[in-house]
């Protein structure tokens, strides 16, 4: 490549940003630093009626949050900017001006109800209207008028749009890096509006001429913009610009495969479809991938493998990794489904690589909020739990019982393992504690595995009652390591509470 890949992410500032679209801005970034190019954020707010306050920063942060920044964008010039459609509104004009003196693009003045009639008409025949070549003479627009009609027209003031000009009877070949070569009849286009008839550009135009001007070389987006490849490359030709190459990605679908993935899926299925929790104008909270307490890493790893894999049955990828190995040419075509469990499965993984102090300073802060005051090993007690958890929340979960003695007793754990002897037995354990001065888990491991073999009893009869006298539940980690943790004067005044029930 002999030009500095530029890329760009241009999310629109309606709302928050959906996974599908954060899927598009980590593609945008792998393939920019791997090409050691430049990542640019740009604000598509044109549509200024669906503009939402704090999207933008919405956008922002959730990409910071999810290590994948910008490097040029608001708040960071790189020359190209502003990176704000809005405030680059006077650009527009001027090219769409420039596409009518080319004869590639026209004035129309068909009002809205007129087109509705036609739609109406086409109909009732049973055909679908098209506004192109085959009927634009027909139309009100300036094609079909004489000069002097046009301009007694713009004398009215009355309201236009500017159309593109698609062409006739051509076959277009274009070419697409994750879909290959596209051949498109120009006879099934339509003229689009590229600029309104409130002073606006459309998408079309703004997109074209930004990315122009910006010097983007690869478009990389979702696979929702493949039917407007034809006019934009018709654009670029239009204008006698180079070319961008394309890269349509692929939907993300419902976990059942069918349709593509929405907020509805994620609120029945109770799984988040954004990165940051989002606050609407009507008060409903809808949940982020960081409140509901996932690693960024484990959302970026998760997200890179929704369309592209290395071909191999590697799953696990950082992000230096994923710009090492990251290609286009590796992105399916096909939709790829989206798995909530699996999302699961890659936070497990990498919070088991969190150091277990990281962990128990979270943990400390969920203990704080429940009132829990305590002298226990927090480190420690997090390494024993860390297996068995997905989030830090799920420690006070999996973890409650060293914090608080269980105040009553697993009803069908209870009728297996209290017998007749279970006092006697546990009345031993106390005895053993009372004279263990070592109170390591492994100690307490041979002390007392060391008595139930003198006595000849089965292990089942003594460790069973134990552990739920401890936890009261049949649950958690090694039984001699949660005694350990506990101490000595907890773990007796448990035991003994657990004889007192028994009588």
């Amino acid at each position: 490549m002999s030009k500095k890949v530029r890329v760009r992410f241009a999310p629109s500032p309606t709302g928050p940003l959906h996974i599908g679209g954060v899927r598009t801005a980590l593609y945008n970034y792998l393939f920019a630093k791997k090409h050691a190019g430049d990542f640019v954020l740009r604000i598509e707010d044109t549509d200024q009626s669906r503009y939402v306050e704090g999207a933008e920063k919405y956008i922002i942060d959730s990409l910071n949050w999810l290590s994948i920044p910008f490097d040029e964008g608001p708040g960071k010039d790189g020359g190209f900017g502003p990176y704000r459609q809005s405030e680059r509104k006077h650009l527009y004009k001027e090219y769409a001006e420039e596409l009518i003196a080319s004869g590639n693009a026209y004035y129309a003045f068909d009002t809205t109800e007129e087109l509705n009639e036609h739609r109406k008409y086409h109909e009732s025949k049973g055909k679908t209207f098209i506004y192109n070549w085959h009927n634009r003479l027909k139309l009100i627009n300036s094609l079909s008028l004489t000069s002097e009609e046009t301009q007694a027209k713009f004398d009215r003031s009355e309201n236009f749009v500017i159309r593109f000009k698609s062409p006739q009877d051509e076959t277009l070949h274009l070419k697409d890096i994750i879909r290959g070569d596209i051949e498109i009849d120009s006879n099934t286009l339509d003229d689009k509006v590229l600029f309104k008839s409130d002073g606006m550009p459309t998408y079309h135009l703004a997109n074209i001429v930004d990315d122009h001007l910006m010097e983007i070389t690869h478009v990389i987006r979702g696979e929702e913009w493949l039917p407007s490849l034809a006019l934009h490359v018709l654009l670029y030709r239009a204008f006698n610009w180079e070319v961008p190459q394309f890269a349509h990605l692929p939907l993300i679908m419902k976990p059942v495969g069918k349709g593509k993935l929405s907020k509805r899926d994620g609120e029945d299925g109770h799984f988040p479809i954004f990165p940051l929790e989002w606050k609407t104008e009507n008060g409903t909270v809808l949940s982020g991938y960081r409140e509901d307490g996932y690693l960024p890493e484990a959302v970026v790893n998760m997200l890179a493998l929704l369309g592209w894999n290395l071909g191999t049955n590697q799953e696990i990828f950082n992000l230096k990794d994923l710009v090492e190995d990251f290609d286009l040419e590796r992105v399916h075509k096909a939709g790829a489904k989206f798995d909530p469990e699996k999302t699961k499965w890659f936070q497990h993984h990498y919070l088991q690589k969190l150091n277990d102090s990281v962990l128990a300073e979270q943990f400390s802060k969920i203990l704080n909020k429940k009132g829990v005051n305590t002298t226990l090993d927090i480190t420690t007690v997090v390494s024993l739990l860390k297996e068995r958890i997905v989030f830090v929340t799920d420690l006070w979960e999996q973890g409650e019982y060293f914090f608080v003695a269980p105040e009553s007793y697993d009803e069908k754990a209870s009728k297996k393992a209290f017998k007749t002897e279970t006092p006697e037995i546990l009345k031993n354990i106390v005895k053993l504690l009372k004279e263990t001065d070592d109170f390591s888990s492994k100690s307490l491991d041979t002390i007392i595995k060391g008595w139930i073999a003198s006595q000849e009893i089965g292990f089942g009869k003594v460790m069973m009652p134990l552990r739920l006298a401890l936890v009261g539940e049949m649950k958690g980690p090694e039984l001699f390591e949660i005694v350990s943790v506990l101490g000595k004067t907890e773990a007796i005044s448990r035991i003994e509470t657990a004889i007192e029930f028994l009588a």
